[in-house]
């Protein structure tokens, strides 16, 4: 049987309801950042419930750990997903979109934004938001004192460029430094899976230290050096952005060298433990 034409004017009518809705009030410019944020946070719940079901039924680790440790799988599986998704859109922005490039003549650079980024960075705002409250809820077993102020600094630089669209070429940039998530999380994964002495877990404290070296290092010398050549446009900003633009990737980077200097020592010790 086929489908009525009486159903068929009716499904067009919700669809063409739902378009307008979704162009008039949820995409209107005011909104936008807004709407952004909140699929953020919807998409955290959507790929945290995914993450606990798919690893009960397919990861016979997952139902022998603790409610805490599959609570941290759950969390770390939400922050892979984001960790791609942000640190690949934040690569096409910086390196292949034309918005931030310097042969565009569409005003300064530090005040460029489109829609897209826009949106990208209020689901990047989100997914902040809802990891931040999960680690202040259950702290200090998400992460201590330096994940907190990683997340709010993070999220506050995040939020202010998104809202104004002020300096969204940098935030990028820092943001591409989420390409070293996965790997970190994969080397909880295999040590709470019990191969913390196999071949994969030496491969993957390798992966980590060039990726660390690059996103986290080198990047960041990168961004500070177009800060430095571009500093009259910088110097446009509201003091606000001036003030987030130098101060919270500098203070990312003093982590970063931290956090860096841990992963070397424990790179040579599991090194040390193969020979």
């Amino acid at each position: 049987m086929g489908v009525s034409p009486r159903k068929v004017l009716a499904f067009k009518s919700y669809q063409n309801k739902a378009e307008v809705l979704v162009k008039n009030y949820l995409l209107a410019d005011p909104l936008v950042p807004y709407t952004a944020v909140l699929g953020g946070i919807l998409v955290f719940k959507l790929v945290y419930d995914l993450t606990q079901l798919i690893s009960s039924f397919y990861f016979r680790t997952y139902n022998g750990l603790t409610k805490i440790q599959r609570t941290e799988w759950n969390n770390r599986g939400v922050s892979t997903l984001h960790a791609i998704f942000i640190s690949t859109i934040s690569l096409y922005f910086v390196f292949l979109s034309d918005l931030f490039s310097d042969h565009q003549s569409t005003g300064l650079i530090t005040f460029r934004n489109s829609t897209l980024s826009t949106v990208t960075l209020g689901v990047s705002v989100g997914y902040f938001i809802s990891d931040l409250g999960m680690i202040c809820w259950l702290y200090p077993s998400l992460g201590g004192l330096e994940y907190i102020v990683h997340h709010s600094l993070s999220g506050i630089a995040v939020a202010y460029s998104m809202f104004t669209g002020e300096g969204q070429l940098y935030t990028f940039m820092v943001l591409i430094s989420e390409v070293t998530t996965p790997e970190i999380n994969m080397r909880w994964f295999l040590d709470i899976a019990g191969l913390k002495k196999s071949n994969a877990y030496l491969i993957n404290g390798v992966v980590i230290f060039f990726a660390w070296l690059v996103a986290r290092i080198l990047l960041f010398v990168f961004m500070f050096y177009h800060v430095y050549l571009h500093h009259d446009q910088v110097m446009q900003m509201h003091i606000i952005g001036f003030l987030l633009v130098h101060g919270v990737p500098s203070a990312l980077a003093i982590m970063n060298l931290m956090w860096f200097g841990k992963i070397i020592n424990g790179l040579k010790k599991t090194i040390a433990k193969k020979m």
